[in-house]
């Protein structure tokens, strides 16, 4: 392996140690060998580069090595990540794909073993990962952490299957992360004492503060979707030593914009202590998760980044082992060929097969809201039209699908609002977390003919209206692309673009609908085997 040796300077801002000063980084075999303070004037700033402490790279719809190209732009040098989207559908065989084309590129994923694959027993998914394979995956692949337990009944409930999971991580001395969205009291402090150490999933500061005070580290989510940071920013002043950031889910036209850089930027401008920010940025991930990350001191791996004022965080360069990744807003990571594996056997639909009986009454909807993957169950009359149900567009109720990928079934039918329709569909093989399609839209015909455009390509995201469909086809695993990070983000854009001038308001209507079929996020959703109450964790009748 090629080894880098070369001198740096510029104002080096030593986090730890809460000091800023001008000097030299003398990098010798991919090292810092020393850091010399000296007297001249700099107009740039050395830093350790960013951590993002929990991210799914899968939601970018970029294959690592994609990803990697992209990151090293926002000044990111390793990933906290958690391959359990691919885990649902190919099981620990995705997982080691995901391994196997991350150590293709200069860029340190340190990924961890899914716990929840599948997330629940209430939907269907491709691959199921026992205690043995999480414990082959730590011994056998060298695995970092134990990733979110999002089964917290499970863990309250001491079933034995998550305990044995969260067992064999502690005896293998591996961190465990948590997934618990509006626990407090007694059951968080429960959930916590079972061993598990962090949560990104806080939606106020209620929670974050009560988490905080039974001794979980809280990790602040600024993703494309789920939007946290504005609720929780607060924890940063009085607990930054039990604080990190993380986007967890990232689509590719929001990863050109930025990542952890962009919290950085605003939490300075919010007035937090800088070394403050920085320690939750950079510091704290590194820490937690033993990472093999450079924090620019002697003796570190030479992980750095340059950047242009202590406000704005522009990221001149990127620096991974010694190695420039990124330039002047110029990726420097080559591209890889890489193959395509899937797991997807459904068959093309019918219109019909989206039909639902209808009789009067009153139903439940899912309320979605912009910003967060928590939903409401609302209550709405039935709209009927020739005895079935249909989508009322006039109060914003939807109907919404999910048709299983693995094997041919029957759709599974609900109603939805906020989603702001006025004509046509869209359709995702990315619905977290067991990746079955799922679409939402004003009639029957646009909702077929986008699934069928998904299950046509094996995996995609679509839009639909009067018999024209736009695809960006996915076929990695049903839910990722091989191509050019910067070709997909534009047709990701394109789509955007497209499902906004059908009627919705939403920041990001497809990372959105993704979230629609995760049962274990409150309140109301859809997987493939029906209506679920993720507060009761139970299915539910459509009508009430």
């Amino acid at each position: 392996m090629k080894t880098h040796s070369f001198t740096l300077s510029g104002n080096i801002v030593d986090i730890q140690n809460k000091k800023i000063f001008p000097g030299t980084v003398t990098v010798k075999d991919s090292k810092i060998f020393k850091i010399e303070e000296n007297k001249n004037a700099y107009d740039n700033y050395i830093l350790p580069g960013f951590v993002d402490a929990h991210i799914h790279i899968e939601s970018s719809t970029l294959i690592p090595s994609e990803f990697a190209r992209l990151s090293v732009l926002n000044g990111t040098v390793a990933t906290v990540s958690d391959p359990h989207e691919i885990g649902n559908v190919l099981g620990i065989d995705g997982i080691r794909y995901m391994i196997r084309n991350s150590k293709k590129v200069p860029f340190k994923f340190y990924f961890g073993a899914p716990s929840c694959v599948p997330a629940t027993s209430f939907e269907t998914a491709g691959a199921e990962i026992g205690a043995e394979q999480i414990r082959e995956l730590f011994e056998k692949d060298g695995l970092h952490y134990l990733s979110e337990m999002m089964n917290y009944p499970g863990v309250l409930h001491k079933d034995p299957v998550v305990m044995e999971k969260i067992k064999i991580a502690k005896e293998l001395n591996r961190p465990i992360d948590g997934h618990a969205p509006g626990l407090k009291g007694e059951d968080a402090k429960n959930y916590i004492s079972s061993g598990i150490e962090t949560d990104h999933e806080c939606y106020t500061l209620d929670e974050a503060l009560d988490k905080l005070k039974y001794g979980m580290k809280i990790i602040i989510r600024e993703g494309s979707a789920a939007k946290n940071y504005d609720a929780l920013h607060p924890v940063i002043k009085d607990h930054s030593d039990n604080v990190m950031f993380c986007s967890d889910d990232k689509h590719p036209n929001d990863l050109i914009v930025g990542q952890i850089d962009k919290i950085v930027s605003r939490s300075v401008a919010n007035g937090y202590d800088m070394f403050d920010v920085l320690k939750c940025a950079c510091i704290n991930p590194v820490k937690h998760y033993k990472l093999d990350v450079g924090l620019l001191i002697s003796g570190d791996p030479a992980d750095f980044i340059v950047v242009n004022n202590l406000k704005e965080f522009r990221v001149l360069k990127t620096y991974i082992d010694g190695q420039l990744v990124a330039d002047n807003g110029k990726t420097l990571i080559d591209r890889v060929d890489e193959e395509i594996v899937n797991n997807f056997n459904a068959g093309l639909k019918k219109p019909s097969d989206f039909e639902v009986e209808g009789k009067e009454g009153t139903i439940r909807v899912i309320e979605a809201i912009d910003g967060q993957i928590i939903t409401n169950e609302i209550h709405s009359p039935a709209k009927i039209q020739n005895g079935m149900l249909v989508s009322d567009t006039g109060n914003d109720v939807l109907k919404i699908a999910v048709v299983e990928r693995y094997k041919d079934g029957k759709p599974a039918v609900a109603f939805i609002k906020n989603f702001g329709l006025k004509k046509g569909a869209i359709a995702s093989c990315i619905a977290h977390d067991s990746h079955n399609i799922i679409a939402v839209g004003v009639t029957d015909q646009d909702i077929c003919h986008a699934v069928n455009a998904v299950i046509g390509n094996k995996g995609g995201l679509a839009v639909a209206h009067e018999g024209k469909v736009e695809v960006l086809p996915l076929p990695v695993a049903g839910i990722m692309t091989t191509e050019d990070g910067y070709t997909v983000a534009e047709k990701y854009t394109k789509l955007d673009k497209l499902v906004k001038q059908l009627g919705t308001k939403l920041y990001a209507p497809f990372i959105t609908l993704s979230f629609m079929a995760l049962p274990v996020i409150p309140q109301l959703k859809l997987s493939d085997l029906g209506l679920f109450d993720g507060i009761k964790f139970g299915f539910v009748d459509l009508y009430t």
